[in-house]
C-alpha cells in the first residue's frame, strides 16, 4: 500500500470512509456531490482499473485523484495512455501544496506503464484553479479541440458550458520524452 508522508500531509490509496467525508466536504462547499462517484472509484481500483489516492492533511480527507490505466474516452482512447481522472482539494485545504503533491503521485503511477499522462479539464471558470495547476506542470492541448459529452465539438456547434465540456491535454511524463 501506497503511502508518501510530507509534514501534516499524508497521500495514500483511497479507502471507503473517504467516500463519505468527501461526499460530505463538497456538499458542505456547495458542490453537487454523490457518494456514488467515489465508490465507482473504489470498485475500479479493487478490480485493478485504477489506483485512487486519498490526501490526508492533519489525518483530515482534503483532495483525492485517480489514475486509470487506459483512457475510455476522448482522443486518446484505447491507446494505452494513463489517465487522471476526477481530481480534487477541498476548498478549506487549497494554497497547502496539497494538489500538486497529488499530482506528483498520480504522474509517478502513470509512469509505472506509460512514457505519458493524459486528462480532461473542465473549461467553465469552476476549473481555473485545475487549469492553471495543469499549464504549469507540462500538460498541453493535444489538437483535437474541445469535447462534449465524449465527441469532439462541432466547429460552430452549440455546446453548453457545463462539467461535459472539457479539453484533453497530454504530458510527457517526467526523465521520457513521448513518441
Amino acid at each position: 500500500m501506497m503511502h508518501e508522508r510530507e509534514g501534516a500531509l499524508l497521500i495514500r490509496r483511497m479507502e471507503e470512509q473517504d467516500a463519505q467525508a468527501f461526499t460530505d466536504g463538497e456538499i458542505a462547499q456547495g458542490w453537487h456531490a454523490d457518494i456514488a462517484k467515489y465508490l465507482t472509484r473504489l470498485s475500479d481500483q479493487a478490480a485493478g482499473k485504477c489506483v485512487s489516492l486519498t490526501a490526508l492533511w492533519d489525518e483530515q480527507p482534503a483532495g483525492y485523484v485517480n489514475v486509470y490505466w487506459t483512457c475510455r474516452s476522448g482522443p486518446f482512447a484505447g491507446q494505452g495512455i494513463p489517465v487522471i481522472v476526477d481530481f480534487g482539494v477541498l476548498e478549506k485545504y487549497r494554497r497547502r501544496g496539497i494538489g500538486s503533491r497529488l499530482m506528483d503521485a498520480a504522474e509517478r503511477i502513470a509512469a509505472e506503464r506509460s512514457d505519458r499522462v493524459c486528462l480532461g479539464v473542465g473549461l467553465h471558470s469552476g476549473y481555473g484553479s485545475a487549469q492553471r495547476l495543469y499549464v504549469k506542470r507540462g500538460y498541453v492541448p493535444d489538437g483535437s479541440g474541445v469535447w462534449y459529452r465524449d465527441r469532439p465539438g462541432v466547429p460552430y456547434g452549440e455546446v453548453a458550458n457545463d462539467d461535459d465540456l472539457v479539453l484533453f491535454l497530454l504530458k510527457p511524463l517526467p526523465g521520457r520524452d513521448a513518441p
